[in-house]
């Protein structure tokens, strides 16, 4: 797939997740993309009582012509929602893992290689 598609596919993925945001009017969703440099990420700002809540759910760039998933506080998986979208899971590096781990995963170069594996990935990790 080219950039632009990738581009594109990411950003809408974020801001479907950014819609999922709670009831909880003092806590805000923000998206950043920086086009520039290919880096897209959505978080939560805000206060509930008198806690504050700052943290970053999604972080994905894109480098080297591959979706790097940097953080994935998602229940889905992002790898798994951009492989139902067709994007080859040669492309999608799990930057949140090891350089070690990431051989073990099913994108990336990692075991998806083999026709026979199915893309799983575990939420703790995430």
């Amino acid at each position: 797939m080219e950039i632009e598609k990738y581009r594109e596919l990411i950003q809408s993925i974020i801001e479907k997740h950014s819609s999922c945001g709670s009831d909880d009017g003092e806590i805000e969703t923000e998206i950043a993309c920086d086009i520039k440099r290919d880096r897209y990420l959505m978080f939560h700002v805000g206060w509930r009582g008198e806690r504050r809540v700052y943290g970053c759910v999604i972080h994905i760039d894109i480098k080297e012509d591959k979706i790097w998933i940097q953080r994935d506080g998602t229940e889905v998986g992002i790898a798994n929602e951009l492989i139902e979208v067709g994007v080859p899971k040669s492309d999608i590096v799990l930057g949140y893992r090891s350089p070690y781990m990431r051989k073990f995963t099913l994108v990336g170069g990692g075991l998806g290689d083999r026709p026979s594996q199915t893309p799983v990935f575990d939420e703790q990790y995430n």
